[in-house]
């Protein structure tokens, strides 16, 4: 695998992975409320995904060895891979009665995919994975923790 598509597609996951469930968790504990959360994944799943491919787009277009071919192909992938991604989880969501039990898969699911991300990227590297697999699921719990309070924070001081 090309070193840029590597590149490219760890970016993705893992930016998919915190800003989705970092704004499901601090939309589901400030609101508790199934539509807002699936409103919430649906926006972050466009706003991200063009925020991600605009900044590959400027990226690509910045090195000047790039044809305008291979720009827009990075862009487009970008794009395609990060909304693709975010709405997966919606799916638990969408088809479980209670989001209580909808968050918990979707963090479950995102852990899962960053742990083993980092597994695949590590032995590739030839390193021992633990390290950087408690690393990456550390910052991914904190995460989720400082917007789960967030999100009461708000509720409480303003709603």
């Amino acid at each position: 695998m090309k070193n840029s598509l590597k590149i490219g597609i760890c970016f993705v996951i893992t930016s998919g992975i915190i800003t989705t469930l970092g704004l499901m968790t601090g939309l589901q504990s400030g609101t508790n409320s199934k539509s807002i959360v699936l409103c919430g994944i649906f926006t972050i799943a466009i706003a991200d995904a063009f925020s991600d491919a605009l900044g590959i787009h400027i990226s690509e277009e910045s090195q000047k060895e790039n044809t305008t071919a291979h720009v827009w192909e990075s862009t487009i992938a970008t794009f395609l891979a990060k909304f693709l991604f975010a709405l997966t989880f919606a799916i638990p969501v969408i088809l479980l009665k209670s989001l209580n039990i909808a968050m918990v898969v979707s963090i479950a699911w995102g852990l899962s995919v960053l742990c083993v991300l980092t597994y695949i990227t590590s032995r590739a590297e030839q390193e021992k994975p633990w390290k950087p697999i408690l690393e990456h699921f550390i910052t991914a719990i904190l995460v989720i923790i400082v917007t789960h309070f967030v999100g009461d924070s708000i509720t409480k001081y303003f709603g």
